[in-house]
């Protein structure tokens, strides 16, 4: 690799660390890891090892933040038949739009209470205001929910035609 490119590599694991840093307040460590897998460990993953070696932080810490990614489901691993090492890669992208849908089941779910209580309890302008306003909160949330189940749907085409 030569050197421009290695000088992009670098400033592309570095901006999806701070990405990562900012958006979702993962700790800098674990964002560098995150970053380093989407650009290098798409095609066969990085062992423990080469990430140690990678990021230049210590086994422990290396090893924490790997576990918090999993637990995240962020990142996932593999193994080889005959082969102790664990080769980790970024999940993939169906599998994390997943978790996104989550985070929406619930926030409708809230949503939905507070609709049902404000329309118990509304005696005011102000609250009729903001029973409008989880209303349309709700609907701009069903929407991003149909976009995003369009997006993984396609995203599962692709890894099903890439895994063959």
């Amino acid at each position: 690799m030569d050197t421009n490119t290695q000088k992009e590599r670098e400033e592309l694991i570095e901006l999806f660390g701070i990405h990562f840093e900012s958006v979702y307040n993962l700790p800098p460590l674990c964002s560098r890891i995150l970053g380093l897998l989407i650009v290098e460990a798409c095609k066969s993953g990085l062992t423990f090892e080469q990430i140690v070696e990678k990021v230049g932080a210590s086994k422990s810490s290396v090893s924490t933040n790997l576990n918090f990614l999993l637990k995240l489901g962020k990142i996932d691993y593999y193994t080889l038949h005959g082969d102790r090492k664990k080769y980790f890669r970024p999940s993939p992208f169906s599998e994390r739009f997943a978790n996104y849908l989550k985070i929406l089941e619930f926030e409708k779910k809230i949503i939905d209470k507070m609709i049902s209580y404000r329309e118990k309890t509304m005696d005011s302008s102000e609250e009729r205001i903001n029973l409008e306003h989880a209303k349309a909160y709700k609907s701009h949330v069903i929407k991003v929910e149909e976009l995003l189940q369009e997006t993984i749907t396609e995203f599962i085409e692709i890894e099903k035609v890439n895994k063959s």
